[in-house]
């Protein structure tokens, strides 16, 4: 591949990664709208979206195979349980809480991606972590206050986070062994695996799906879902620290949409503490833009 391809494919992945953050903050939205318990609404969309990929592979001639699983089980026990584990803090806490909290994922990732991918963490990335902090504290402080918050909530979205850092280095490395749609299958059925004994201890049996939560489920597996699967195609070609700081915009979006169609309330405090998270956002994509790491990608 020369290097103007190497470069239209890199700005492609960027501009999928950007795509995804879009598809997961509606993704938060929905999930308040599922009248369901926060672990049955994880594990129905885990189990519809491994029936849809298997389905894709089967019509494409492509198959998950005992190596692709292999590749993918931790990935995916850290994912299912994360998917688990945050659904549950959405239910408990605001939309706002827990996507902020979530947004604290780069600050753990900056240590991983320099030790383990060898990516230059720069100062201006360093920088743009702590103000996205003091953004992080203002967004949380200004919810506080709002009957829907609570600290149970914002403590599961804290060990949601972490969870999902992990996730996200792991699936940077297993896509340099497997494609992005055989790997993004294997989270599926994985996970669904996984967290059905979850679902049965959460609730004494499965909660079966009615009336429009099948509607909301489908568009978790099509919107949110596509945007796993974006990330994961784009992880071969953007630098790890450049995609989890873009994940500071779902809260943003998502605090947003909660705004607007949940009838959530925004104190000013939240708004200022979202504009200074979307501005350290946009320091380091026009840092990244200006000076970046040449990625070669590994597998299509």
């Amino acid at each position: 591949m020369n290097e103007a391809s190497t470069t239209s494919m890199s700005r492609l992945a960027l501009a999928a990664a950007i795509s995804t953050m879009f598809m997961w903050a509606f993704g938060l939205v929905a999930v308040k709208s599922v009248d369901m318990p926060g672990v049955q609404i994880a594990f129905w969309r885990v189990v519809l979206a491994a029936l849809a990929y298997l389905v894709v592979l089967r019509v494409t001639g492509r198959r998950l195979t005992v190596a692709h699983l292999r590749l993918t089980a931790l990935p995916a026990l850290a994912f299912s349980i994360e998917v688990a584990v945050f659904f549950v803090a959405l239910k408990l806490t605001t939309v706002a809480n827990a996507t902020i909290i979530g947004a604290m994922q780069p600050l753990v990732l900056m240590l991983v991606a320099s030790r383990r991918f060898g990516e230059r963490v720069s100062a201006v990335v360093v920088l743009s972590g702590a103000v996205a902090l003091v953004g992080v504290g203002l967004v949380v402080f200004g919810s506080s206050l709002d009957a829907t918050w609570s600290l149970e909530g914002d403590l599961l979205a804290v060990l949601a986070m972490v969870l999902f850092a992990a996730y996200f280095a792991m699936a940077k490395q297993a896509r340099n062994k497997i494609p992005a749609l055989e790997f993004q299958a294997g989270i599926w059925v994985i996970g669904a695996f996984v967290l059905l004994p979850v679902s049965l201890i959460d609730e004494g049996g499965l909660y079966l799906p009615t009336g429009w939560n099948w509607a909301w489920m489908a568009l978790l597996v099509l919107i949110p879902g596509t945007g796993h699967l974006l990330m994961n195609w784009a992880h071969s070609r953007v630098r790890l620290v450049t995609a989890s700081m873009l994940t500071l915009a779902v809260p943003v979006l998502s605090t947003a949409a909660a705004v607007v169609f949940l009838d959530e309330s925004a104190a000013v405090a939240q708004w200022v503490g979202m504009a200074v998270v979307l501005g350290a956002l946009a320091m380091v994509i026009k840092r990244e833009t200006e000076v970046p790491d040449p990625i070669e990608a590994q597998v299509q």
